[in-house]
């Protein structure tokens, strides 16, 4: 609403109006005054725009500004200290609208009131603009626009367009208040960069720019041949050259070239290079600029010529004439358009004369011949050409052949044939044979062949070459004389360590007449071939033989070379001499011990004898099975296979040690049942040295005897202790337990006599022999013992009582070959068959006890009165322990199966008695 005009009344009670106008920007800070100075009090209040409602926002009645919850929504509002202007922090756009300040002056005397009106706007700053185009892309020659978007800001807002090339500043090419522009017909010219410019009261602000590309071609194409010559049809360029064709055509994007060669595709690509042009290439050649864009494409076509002279150089050459007694001058250049001119030049021709100045493809010259001064002459043939810059020439030096002529012989194992060139000289020289068998005044040429057939009466004849050249006046030869080969080597005696390669040499001394292969027999008078024991290494001149991996007795003797050719033969020895290496010294085993008590690795340690000396290159470790333990069911099912393993325990299994310098060795993967023997023996190279002493692992240091004792004194104290207890018991409540009172201490010999006479016992004692026979118990240490003869024994783990109940009542204790057993120390089956216990057992030692059947109760009885005063513990003869047991943990077994021997004979008479 809009405020009532401010009216200034004087001072007579009258209301003071005043108007303000205020501007502020969002998220700012504004502040807005009521009056120059303080008032009593003061009340601020806010109307929206729109509206008419007077809504409070802060007062103060002298007790501090009071804050209405309507000020929450305009801001953070705070009155200036000192006064009643009001300051608004973070001002938000809803703050916009009509402020309202009350202050009342002197109201305890005469009262002044005004009303300040604050009018005040929110403006809101610029965005950022952002660019929409309808193409970025446009074709040349057609219609576009650019829209100018501006998410919030205060309008009116002003707009600016911007453009600027690569090479120069933005400027601006339309102003306007809008935010909209069209460019209708494009062209090339305006590419580049854009932007557009928003700007208020508050600020302004430019969108990112973005590159306009405007689409336009492919123009005219232009074509540029180099290196070419202008000519009235096109161009022209000389054959072998390497052209290039470069078409040019302003396009947007870049045009797609294409070569047309006589209206045939021949390229692709913007630059066509033919790299050694030909006549075959004189033709029309089109350039087609493609803009596969905007679809638009234009081409153009220019003729191309190629110019040629003859291929190459003129060729010169120099024959004899005359028969030999004349040069003739041959030049020649064939080819090229126009043909070229010849021309020759040098010693002892007179310039151009007698040859024509016309165009043509040879010229011949005869020039006689004279040694003294053609010998080593210079001739050159001048050849001229429209398309080159400068002639061409050849030249042709007459000359002798250096040295002499050369003789030598070939073979094809019937025939000789001997050979007779005089190479080099410019001509060539004529040569031919004499000699036997060789026709007087025959053929004569260059080179000449005699053939004759292998025979032995060619040898020492001579044969001669007769060689003519034009320049000299007499003839040069070369004489061959037939021999028979002859060999050589660089040693007839070879000697060498055992398995060492060694090579044998045999060679051709130089030899004009050609041999037939070298051959190599053995000692043994074989022919050699490649194997793998032998290597034959040839060439024409010698072939040489490597044994390898000698040995002493194999390859020791006298070894042959030899050949033929056609005139005869020949060999050579060679004798091999392979030596044994030295013996190494011996080495004695000090140490062979197992490493653990699983028994299936043995460390091994040695020393070598005179280890100062040296002399050895490795050792070898053997070991054989000697026996084994075996249990008794493993023992009655011996297999085939296991009985034929056991046959060859005598078989040493070796191991070779490579360095020299090792003394200990650690032998694994045995089996911990077996008994073996090691032994080793000092290697040098292939020289064995003497075995040691074979040995057996001794069994390792048992490091838990000391707890072992510990814990066997310590349970024996607790035993004992218990014991005496149990015994006290028994002695007070003997009237209680009468059986186990009499079955601890026994009875009166008399007691005992007289109740074997009372029927009843006979009569209990056959119920006992009757249940006896019909039970069955299974014993094992693994959770429980199960046992249905009157009792049940459970927690057996590490315990043998089943055992020892069985042989306190008198039963005797045997394994399942029958041996009877000492004592109870390990777990089985036990079957109780007519007073019989059988108990399956393997004892550690491998030795089984005497078979014998179990006593009766007569003969328990019997033996208990011829011992009356023996002690329960007889003390038992010591015998030495084996290798790696204790003598303690001995002496206790041994105490423990006696103490089960003599309680099982207590506990016979004892029942015997009662019965």
């Amino acid at each position: 609403m809009s405020p009532p005009p401010a009216v200034q009344i004087k001072h007579n009670g009258e209301v003071v109006y005043q108007n303000s106008s205020v501007h502020g920007v969002v998220d700012k800070a504004v502040i807005l005054e009521c009056g120059p100075s303080a008032p009593d009090l003061y009340i601020w209040s806010f109307t929206k725009p729109g509206t008419e409602a007077i809504r409070a926002v802060m007062y103060n009645v002298g007790k501090g500004p009071k804050h209405q919850k309507l000020a929450e929504m305009l801001g953070q509002l705070t009155i200036i200290s000192n006064s009643a202007n009001l300051s608004i922090e973070n001002l938000p756009l809803a703050a916009h609208g009509l402020f309202t300040c009350q202050a009342f002056y002197d109201i305890e005397a005469e009262a002044r009131v005004f009303y300040h009106y604050v009018h005040l706007t929110v403006t809101v700053p610029i965005s950022k603009p952002y660019l929409q185009i309808s193409d970025v892309s446009p074709v040349e020659g057609s219609t576009m626009w650019m829209h100018c978007h501006v998410e919030n800001g205060t309008e009116p807002i002003q707009y600016k367009w911007q453009h600027h090339t690569n090479s120069k500043d933005f400027t601006t090419f339309t102003q306007n208040n809008s935010n909209f522009i069209s460019l209708s017909n494009v062209s090339r010219n305006h590419t580049g960069w854009y932007r557009c410019v928003a700007s208020n009261v508050v600020n302004n602000d430019s969108s990112d720019t973005f590159w306009l590309d405007i689409m336009f071609g492919p123009d005219l194409p232009q074509i540029y041949v180099t290196p070419s010559s202008k000519t009235k049809e096109g161009y022209s360029v000389l054959e072998r050259e390497t052209v290039s064709l470069l078409c040019e055509a302003q396009s947007y994007p870049a045009s797609q070239y294409t070569w047309f060669y006589n209206n045939s595709r021949v390229h692709t690509g913007p630059q066509f290079t033919i790299t050694d042009i030909l006549r075959l290439h004189t033709g029309d050649y089109t350039c087609l600029a493609q803009n596969a864009y905007v679809n638009s494409e234009s081409m153009k076509t220019i003729s191309l010529t190629v110019y040629f002279p003859p291929d190459g150089f003129p060729s010169c050459s120099v024959e004899p004439a005359l028969n030999h007694t004349s040069l003739r001058l041959l030049c020649s250049w064939p080819g090229g358009v126009p043909s070229p001119s010849l021309h020759w030049t040098g010693d002892q021709i007179h310039p151009w004369k007698n040859q024509s100045d016309t165009e043509q493809q040879t010229n011949d010259l005869l020039v006689p011949s004279d040694s003294s001064s053609f010998n080593s002459s210079l001739f050159t043939c001048h050849g001229f050409h429209p398309a080159l810059e400068q002639s061409k020439q050849c030249r042709k030096l007459s000359y002798i052949p250096p040295a002499k002529p050369v003789c030598f012989v070939t073979n094809n194992n019937k025939y000789l044939m001997m050979n007779c060139s005089w190479d080099g000289g410019d001509p060539k020289a004529l040569v031919w044979w004499e000699g036997p068998g060789a026709r007087s005044g025959g053929e004569k040429d260059i080179s000449s062949i005699l053939v004759l057939h292998y025979s032995t009466v060619h040898f020492g004849k001579v044969y001669t070459c007769h060689a003519k050249h034009p320049l000299l006046v007499q003839t040069k030869t070369c004489t061959l004389t037939l021999e028979a080969p002859v060999l050589l080597t660089q040693r007839r005696v070879v000697s060498v360590y055992e398995g060492s390669d060694v090579e044998l040499t045999c060679n051709l001394r130089s030899n004009y007449l050609p041999v037939n292969e070298i051959t190599w027999f053995n000692n043994r008078g074989v022919g050699v071939r490649d194997t793998s024991k032998y290597k034959l290494l040839r060439t024409a001149a010698w072939t040489n033989l490597t044994v390898r991996d000698t040995e002493e007795t194999q390859d020791s003797g006298e070894y042959r070379c030899s050949t033929s050719n056609a005139v005869g033969g020949t060999e050579i020895n060679v004798t091999l001499v392979v030596k044994r290496y030295p013996m190494p010294p011996n080495a004695t085993l000090v140490r062979v011990m197992y490493n653990s008590q699983q028994r299936n690795q043995v460390e091994l340690e040695w020393q070598v004898e005179k280890e100062e000396l040296g002399g050895w290159t490795g050792f070898i470790l053997e070991h054989r099975w000697v026996s084994e333990r075996l249990q008794k069911k493993e023992q009655a099912k011996d297999s085939v296979e296991l009985k034929e393993q056991r046959s060859l325990s005598s078989h040493w299994e070796s191991k070779t040690l490579q360095d020299p310098h090792v003394r200990s060795h650690t032998v694994g993967k045995l089996i911990p049942t077996v008994t073996y023997q090691f032994r080793i023996k000092v290697v040098n190279h292939r020289t064995l040295g003497h075995p040691s002493a074979a040995k057996t692992p001794a069994e390792p240091a048992n490091n838990v005897y000391p707890a072992v004792i510990g814990a066997a004194i310590g349970g024996m104290l607790l035993a004992v202790i218990l014991t005496v207890l149990l015994l006290m018991c028994i002695i007070r409540n003997h009237n209680n337990n009468p059986w186990l009172h009499g079955m601890l201490f026994g009875r009166q010999q008399s007691q005992s006599r007289e109740n074997i006479n009372i029927p009843e016992d006979e009569v209990v004692g056959e119920s006992v022999n009757e249940i006896s026979g019909s039970v069955e118990m299974t014993v094992c240490c693994k959770p429980k013992i199960v046992c249905d003869f009157m009792f049940q024994v459970t927690a057996c783990d590490d315990s043998i009582m089943g055992c020892d109940l069985f042989y306190r009542l008198g039963f005797a204790i045997r394994d399942s070959t029958g041996f009877e057993r000492s004592g109870c120390s390990s777990w089985g089956t036990v079957d109780l068959d007519d007073d019989v216990v059988v108990w399956d057992e393997i004892i550690e030692d491998g030795t089984d006890t005497k078979a014998h059947t179990p006593p009766s109760q007569e003969e328990s009885r019997m033996e208990r009165e011829q011992q009356p005063d023996s002690p329960p513990f007889p003390p038992q003869p010591e015998s030495e322990p084996q290798e790696g047991e204790p003598k303690h943990a001995e002496s206790l077994e041994a105490q423990e199966l006696q103490l089960g021997t003599n309680t099982t004979h207590d506990v016979a008479q004892q029942s015997t008695s009662e019965g």
